[in-house]
């Protein structure tokens, strides 16, 4: 029998304990959870799709943070966009999740960035989806200097000629912590089995240094139409860096929204009434 200070149990989602497909259901959407081959490993895919196939008005490709997966509170974005009439789809990272690969590991981040790519163009190309509109929703990564991985640490593991590269060593700045704003949330978030919890790999800092320098370097060559969303008081990522972007792309059609106070994490970790504020303004651009 539990104690009466025994704290109570956190729910397994969002959405408390109802299983999934009847939750989904009730939501009007489908889930499908299966596995994609590709030259570098499995990887863990879900789609979210209306019950009503003929509403289908486009495809959103989505990808996930560092050290998460397309589980847990993920879901809540999914099924929002599939409720406003798209087919979602989403992959765990290499090394993330229930995909393959060494746990947290991106020492590669163009072989990476290709593995989710193949299974998003093998969708897009598919006789379902190839004429309808498509859209990427992924995370812009540009870390602020507290942030950023130690240059004397990357510069000695460096030496051992890549032995190093994957050893969880480096120092861990929490960025979870820094990520999620409603505590209620990231109760649910860190009892996620699958979340890494451990050190940063010395290749992963590595690479995300690397990476995000050469996306700030080119924002300029950005020419799509976007949408570039920003928490004012985002610890992770840096809300200048949505400026930046916004006022250096190339694009015609491009939008910047800045939330005031608001974290990193602005659909799974803000308290609802702000994250439905986020999700609002999705759906205008709509």
């Amino acid at each position: 029998m539990p104690s009466e200070t025994q704290a109570p149990e956190t729910p397994p989602n969002f959405w408390g304990y109802m299983p999934e497909e009847e939750y989904y259901t009730s939501q009007g959407v489908r889930n499908t959870q299966s596995y994609f081959d590709t030259p570098n490993g499995k990887i863990f895919t879900q789609s979210f799709l209306p019950l009503d196939q003929s509403k289908v008005k486009g495809t959103v490709f989505m990808s996930h943070g560092y050290g998460s997966d397309t589980g847990w509170l993920f879901q809540k974005i999914c099924i929002n966009f599939t409720t406003w009439g798209y087919a979602v789809f989403a992959a765990d990272l290499l090394g993330h999740g229930r995909s393959d690969g060494l746990r947290c590991y991106l020492g590669d981040m163009e072989k990476v960035a290709a593995t989710s790519l193949s299974f998003f163009v093998h969708v897009r190309r598919s006789e379902s989806y190839k004429d309808l509109p498509a859209f990427l929703f992924a995370p812009l990564f540009v870390m602020p200097e507290n942030m950023k991985p130690s240059k004397v640490h990357l510069f000695a593991y460096g030496l051992l000629f890549g032995l190093a590269d994957t050893w969880a060593v480096m120092p861990d700045n929490k960025m979870v912590g820094k990520a999620i704003k409603d505590m209620e949330k990231l109760k649910i978030i860190a009892s996620n089995p699958r979340r890494y919890t451990g050190p940063p790999r010395v290749g992963t800092m590595r690479e995300l240094a690397r990476v995000c320098q050469y996306i700030q370097d080119n924002f300029h060559r950005v020419t799509t139409a976007f949408l570039t969303v920003h928490g004012t008081a985002d610890g992770v990522t840096c809300p200048s860096s949505s400026k930046r972007l916004y006022e250096k792309a190339s694009s015609v059609d491009k939008t910047l929204k800045l939330y005031d106070g608001m974290y990193h994490s602005l659909i799974q970790g803000e308290p609802d009434e702000n994250a439905n504020i986020v999700l609002r303004d999705y759906e205008r651009v709509d």
